[in-house]
């Protein structure tokens, strides 16, 4: 339970925590967004089969996403979600994965980029969207995508989710 207790605060009560505290200062703001790092909802089971824990936390998150982007659109700030293509080169992925899969994954400057797409959006028009980076980038005209690979050699490694 322990493990269950820390994934929903990291995750899903960190996303509303934050969104909430920060909620009188975005009011203020020009073009003010929420981002949470979380998948699109995909109700497929077997995202659930073999990390019910995870999953769940992480779709709490998209859930904040969707009913904040409604709550808020009226002051004007957008509530998004982000989620990589690809696994990214953390040091979770470090630790938790094997060393293939780390080697195979995309340097974070991809979600860097992506996120920064976003948040220059109009907060007004854009909004209670899931986008995943390398998608995001493409449309915004950015097609080679090789510069984000940590080992360009080696074929990437598809994040969970999608």
């Amino acid at each position: 339970m322990k493990r269950f207790d820390l994934l929903f605060a990291v995750n899903m009560r960190a996303a509303f925590l934050c969104s909430q505290a920060a909620l009188p200062h975005l009011k203020n703001g020009k073009n003010p967004h929420i981002l949470n790092l979380s998948p699109p909802l995909n109700m497929d089971p077997k995202w659930f089969k073999n990390h019910l824990a995870y999953t769940m936390s992480k779709y709490g998150m998209s859930m904040c996403t969707l009913g904040m982007a409604e709550e808020f659109k009226s002051v004007g700030i957008a509530v998004n979600s982000l989620w990589p293509q690809t696994t990214i080169a953390t040091s979770a992925i470090a630790v938790h994965f094997p060393k293939e899969i780390y080697a195979a994954s995309r340097k974070p400057s991809i979600i860097a980029d992506a996120a920064h797409e976003i948040i220059t959006s109009n907060s007004r028009e854009v909004t209670g969207q899931f986008f995943v980076d390398e998608d995001i980038l493409r449309n915004r005209g950015i097609t080679d995508f090789t510069p984000y690979a940590l080992h360009p050699d080696l074929p990437l490694f598809t994040d969970l989710f999608l």
